[in-house]
This record gives C-alpha cells, structure tokens and sequence, in this order.
C-alpha cells in the first residue's frame, strides 16, 4: 500500500489572535475553590494516573464517566476503556453518559482525555476543569502532544484549565513547561505530561483553584491525526521525518509491501534522489537519515542494518515506490 501521503510540514494550523469572546468570562458557575466531591471524566490510559491520585489524595469520586466499552478485534468480547478498568478495581461507580453527571451531587467535573465537548447544560449545571497537555492556546484541540512534536517545538506543557463550550478556549488555572529533546518520543513525551499533569492538577484542587486567567497569544489548532500522515514522503528534510518516526506508527513501502520505520537518526546529505538508500542510509529532501530500528510486514522489530543486510537494496531501488 503505497499512496499519497499527506504533507507533515503543514501540520501547524494558526487560528489567530485570541477573540474578545474568549476573553470575557462566560456566564457558566465558577469553580468551588476547594473542591471535595467530584465527577471524573476521562477514557485512554494516559487518564488513569490522574483517576488514582485524586482517590490517593482523599477526595471523593462520586462518579467516573468514560466512553462505552469496545470490542477487541472479531468475535472479541467487550473490553472497557482504561479508565473504566481502573475505576472498576478502585470500587468506584461507572457511567458512559455525561448526562449522569447532573445526578452525582457533585461541587467539580476533572476531566483529563475524554474525547467529547462537554455540552453547555451540563456546564451550566456542574462547574468543570480540564487538564491539557500543551501550552494554551498553543496547540487546542485532539492531538496535542503529536502536533508539538511533528511541528519541532522545543517546549510544551500542561495547563489546568477551566472548561468552557469553545474547543479549549478557558482560563488557566495554572500551567507547567516541559521540555521537548532533540530525540524525545511521543511516548516519552505523554508519560512525562502525564506525571507532570498528574501532580499539578492534585496540588491546585489542594491549594485552591483561586480564578482562571485568559488565555494569551496566537492559537494552534491540534487536528487528530490522519492515518496517511504517517506514510513517509521522502521528499520531505530528515529533521521533519525523524520528528514523525518518534510519534510513531510512520512507515513506508519497500517492493510492494509496508515497512514501518521505528528509530532514526538524522544525518548529512549522502547524495541520491530522496527515498534512495545505501546500506541503512536514506537520502531525503534535504539531508538523510540512518535507519536505526525497522519492522518489515509480517515480521518483528529489528535493527536496521540487519534489515538491509538480509533485503540488499539495489541501486535502482528507493523506500516509498
């Protein structure tokens, strides 16, 4: 499978200054400063530490509300989300309604990774915060921690916000800086958010919300990511790629069949038409890129250069065609 593959270096989408209607403080109810009974909403794994420490901290989950349980491949039986499973073993109630929130007689809505626009009757009714990882307005919406790292920012972060009807467009209740290495993975990247994000979000509820402040700067709009956006195009300079092989999931063709690329180092120009390869050597638009870790179809991870010592590319053959 071959195909187009969508352009990576295109990935930032500026929204613009922030609008007066952001700025104003919404009609919506503020949050408690100190708030002790809560409703947690969250779905993937990166949710979960949050779930845990709030429990650890003594506060009251009176409710944990996550998306509906899925099947796991054909046939497969249901399988719970992750925060679902955690809020399981934790002995506290599940619901897949946000409308069931109104009935929990909470004072605070903590959501972290829901997936869902939280409608504004239920806003109007059950004040709410949000922990973002990114550095508001930078970077709004789905998939923050892979737009920072394809886009080559050098910093990002998580703020503590309040939840509002806009796509993350609250106040700040506070924010953390976390930096973004020259090799950094978007793995390494979200476990550090997570940690980070955890103890903030804990702190603040303990301290005391205190108000939001307005978001300030230009926004960035964190479209969730198109499957096609992973197909290397070796057109493309190899400080852009490198950055799309440490989010993961980035692969390209090799005589027909799918080969994922899973560890890369940049590197100078080795000459050649881009997608050309010399040992595990890959020229690309600009400057090329050592192939370090690969899995061709059907096969486990291992190193490249065993790779290319097993396939031999010719001299007329390039990853991409």
């Amino acid at each position: 499978m071959t195909g187009d593959a969508a352009p990576v270096i295109d990935a930032v989408v500026t929204v613009g200054a922030l609008t007066p209607a952001e700025a104003v403080v919404s009609e919506l109810p503020p949050a408690p400063p100190r708030p002790r009974r809560l409703v947690y909403l969250g779905t993937p794994e990166m949710a979960v530490p949050a779930l845990e420490a709030l429990v650890a901290a003594g506060l009251d989950i009176a409710l944990v509300v996550t998306r509906v349980d899925k099947r796991r491949g054909r046939g497969s039986e249901l399988s719970p989300s992750p925060v679902k499973a955690a809020a399981e073993r934790l002995g506290l109630p599940v619901a897949h309604s946000v409308d069931a929130a109104l009935a929990a007689e909470a004072d605070l809505g903590v959501v972290v990774a829901f997936g869902q626009l939280i409608r504004r009757h239920i806003l109007e009714a059950l004040p709410m915060v949000n922990l973002h990882f990114s550095l508001l307005p930078r970077w709004r919406g789905a998939a923050p921690v892979e737009r920072a790292l394809m886009a080559g920012d050098t910093e990002t972060g998580v703020c503590l916000m309040r939840l509002e009807e806009g796509l993350d467009t609250g106040g700040i209740y506070a924010r953390t800086v976390v930096p973004i290495g020259p090799t950094t993975t978007a793995a390494d990247l979200r476990r550090d958010l997570v940690d980070v994000g955890t103890g903030l979000l804990v702190e603040q509820l303990a301290a005391g919300l205190g108000d939001p402040v307005d978001q300030v700067g230009d926004a960035t709009y964190a479209a969730k990511l198109d499957p096609a956006e992973f197909q290397i195009d070796w057109s493309h300079p190899a400080v852009v790629i490198d950055r799309l092989v440490r989010v993961g999931q980035a692969w390209t063709a090799f005589r027909g069949k799918r080969l994922k690329v899973l560890q890369t180092t940049p590197g100078e120009s080795s000459g050649g038409m881009h997608g050309s390869i010399v040992g595990d050597v890959v020229t690309c638009g600009e400057g090329s890129l050592h192939l370090r870790r690969v899995q061709p179809e059907g096969k486990a991870p291992m190193m490249a250069r065993d790779w290319a010592n097993g396939a031999r590319p010719g001299p007329d053959e390039r990853l991409g065609d």
